[in-house]
């Protein structure tokens, strides 16, 4: 199933990019474009090309064929321009440990090129909106790993982006933190910024994304908005397109043939 949507104005895309590792494929021809003012999201099982994907869309990685563009232009041509102008959450929390919540986004700040003035306010103002200005001085070698995700958030936000890519954004938020971030996202794109949201967390995707890319395999297997992909599917939620695209087998089946196994006297 492919119901592939087609944007008017990009300011990211993907076109027919493929990388393979060792001759093995992990990406196989993937286009696809954010638009300004638009959550598209990129879901897939383990292995399907995710992280590759974000990798050369934040130019850590060449493809091998294909190219990412930013406003229509290759981001090879102007990698550093490029750069300065997203906000990357990365999947896992890599922090200078050492430093606390504010020194963080002091650095990133100043190697973003803030003004001192802007970024001690804006700092300290999101801060407070992701609830920590009561650790800000604090080490974040002390900080959960909920709190450690508020500072990349904060960080990617700090010099007001116009494209983000947030890869496995919720991860360790609470229930509140998380609630404030789908809304932060749907007011985000309200704001004209461009959002290239990866996640396993359907029930999310399917409320707050305009489009979904789904990816299999190294290849999209469906992209359109997620009341499209569930009609084009006859399905009442986007985790049962999901299963319908990606997954073949019965996980009930086997769900109940691992408790049967749990509880196995014989050999």
């Amino acid at each position: 199933m492919l119901h592939r949507v087609q944007e008017a104005i990009s300011m990211l895309e993907a076109r027919d990019l493929t990388k393979s590792y060792r001759g093995i494929p992990a990406l196989r021809g993937v286009s696809f474009t954010v638009a300004p003012g638009k959550v598209v999201g990129y879901v897939g099982p383990n292995g399907s090309g995710k992280s590759t994907t974000v990798k050369l869309v934040t130019g850590l990685l060449e493809p091998d064929a294909g190219q990412v563009l930013f406003r229509g232009e290759n981001i090879r041509h102007c990698l550093q321009r490029y750069r300065a102008a997203f906000g990357y959450v990365p999947e896992e929390a890599h922090v200078y440990t050492h430093l606390s919540g504010l020194e963080y986004l002091q650095l990133v700040g100043r190697l973003r090129g803030l003004p001192e003035h802007l970024l001690t306010r804006r700092a300290n103002r999101l801060l407070e909106l992701f609830g920590l200005a009561p650790s800000r001085h604090s080490p974040i070698s002390l900080y959960s790993k909920g709190m450690k995700q508020r500072v990349l958030l904060s960080a990617a936000l700090l010099h007001n982006p116009d494209l983000l890519i947030l890869d496995e954004p919720l991860s360790g938020l609470d229930i509140v933190s998380a609630r404030l971030f789908k809304d932060l996202l749907i007011s985000l794109a309200k704001s004209g910024k461009a959002i290239l949201y990866i996640s396993h967390v359907l029930e999310v995707v399917e409320q707050v994304c305009d489009r979904v890319i789904i990816l299999q395999e190294g290849a999209v297997r469906a992209d359109g908005s997620p009341a499209a992909l569930k009609a084009d599917a006859h399905s009442a939620s986007l985790e049962a397109v999901f299963s319908a695209v990606v997954q073949h087998e019965d996980t009930s089946a086997i769900a109940n043939e691992l408790v049967a196994v749990m509880g196995a006297t014989h050999a």
